[in-house]
């Protein structure tokens, strides 16, 4: 089932506009609340199928997707088109952070980082190379989750006195336990086979305060995708991104000895519930001598990511600059310490 959201005022198509929140129309500037909108309740559940033919009912042209994209713009009158059939059932997200940053904005901020690249060539920071920049909301997991550590130690406490002609060390020896328990809250991991897993967990923190419950008009005028990976194949993914914390918390609490060593560090986490959201995404492709570039930007703060190319002459002029500091504070040291002079 194809949705398109119309203009109540002209008919024209309306998208969801990131600066206002709401749908908004392009000719006649309308604009409406997406809970104006009722919440589509249709049971049909998505085949898993490679592709799959669909219809814009604005112009009547064939839309042919594969079988992750749940929201696209028609290629021939870009009306943006919601797939609802892929977005109910098992596959219905639960929570969305809509965009909060236009595609303008999108576009100034990414040239902006850019050019606050200190070791990036000189035509990239200059050039207007973008290829391509498109709103996404990417599938992810939410996990609330819960770890408990249990950590066996042996800890030391070391004194030295002196009595008579002798100096004396002594050492005492104790039996450490912390049995820890602690929840983090709203876990993210990116749920899309497509998407680089590194990249998505660089753009992290999104504002979570923003969650809203899904509503399909969110969708208008962006691509979506559906999730590859259920909550419980991404678990493991999830408890590695909490177990440096935690294992750093158990930890912290084992304080006053003179040393520590650790027989046994046992952390299990649990997952207490998973939420499958929507996070914004501007994706921008960047070309530069030839070679195609991915960047992306967190479509609610503004955050870009990525990795530029390298100017080898401006890092070797980085170098040179370091070295040359160093040997002049050496020298400068050396003549107040008495050396000799240059």
């Amino acid at each position: 089932m194809v949705i398109h959201y119309k203009c109540p005022n002209c008919g024209s198509d309306m998208i969801f506009d990131s600066e206002s929140g709401m749908l908004s129309c392009g000719s006649c500037g309308r604009k409406e609340g997406i809970d104006s909108f009722p919440k589509e309740n249709i049971e049909t559940i998505f085949e898993e199928n490679d592709g799959k033919e669909y219809h814009c009912k604005n112009c009547g042209a064939t839309l042919i997707t594969d079988k992750d994209t749940t929201a696209i713009n028609c290629s021939f009158c870009g009306a943006g088109v919601v797939l609802l059939d892929r977005l109910t059932g098992n596959l219905a997200p639960s929570k969305v952070i809509p965009f909060t940053i236009s595609k303008e904005r999108a576009m100034k901020a990414f040239q902006t980082w850019c050019k606050n690249g200190l070791l990036t060539p000189e035509g990239f920071m200059t050039a207007d190379r973008v290829k391509g920049i498109t709103g996404m909301y990417v599938p992810f997991w939410l996990y609330d989750l819960n770890s408990r550590a249990e950590v066996n130690a042996v800890g030391t406490k070391v004194r030295t006195y002196t009595k008579g002609e002798y100096i004396y060390t002594e050492t005492s020896y104790y039996d450490v336990y912390r049995d820890i328990n602690v929840d983090y809250m709203k876990v993210p991991v990116d749920a899309s086979e497509k998407m680089d897993d590194k990249l998505m967990d660089r753009l992290e923190p999104y504002n979570y305060g923003q969650l809203k419950d899904f509503n399909t008009p969110y969708l208008a005028g962006y691509i979506a995708e559906k999730y590859n990976y259920d909550h419980r194949e991404l678990l493991p993914r999830a408890a590695s991104k909490i177990h440096r914390y935690v294992k750093s918390l158990a930890r912290s609490t084992i304080s006053g000895y003179t040393t520590i060593n650790y027989n046994r560090e046992d952390i299990v986490t649990r997952n207490r519930q998973a939420y499958y959201t929507l996070l914004p995404v501007w994706v921008v492709y960047y070309d530069y001598k030839g070679s195609e570039y991915v960047f992306a930007m967190n479509g609610q703060t503004g955050k870009v990511v990525g990795r530029p190319p390298i100017s080898k002459a401006k890092v070797a002029t980085w170098f040179g600059r370091v070295a040359v500091g160093v040997f002049v504070f050496l020298k400068l040291a050396s003549l107040l310490m008495g050396g000799g002079i240059w």
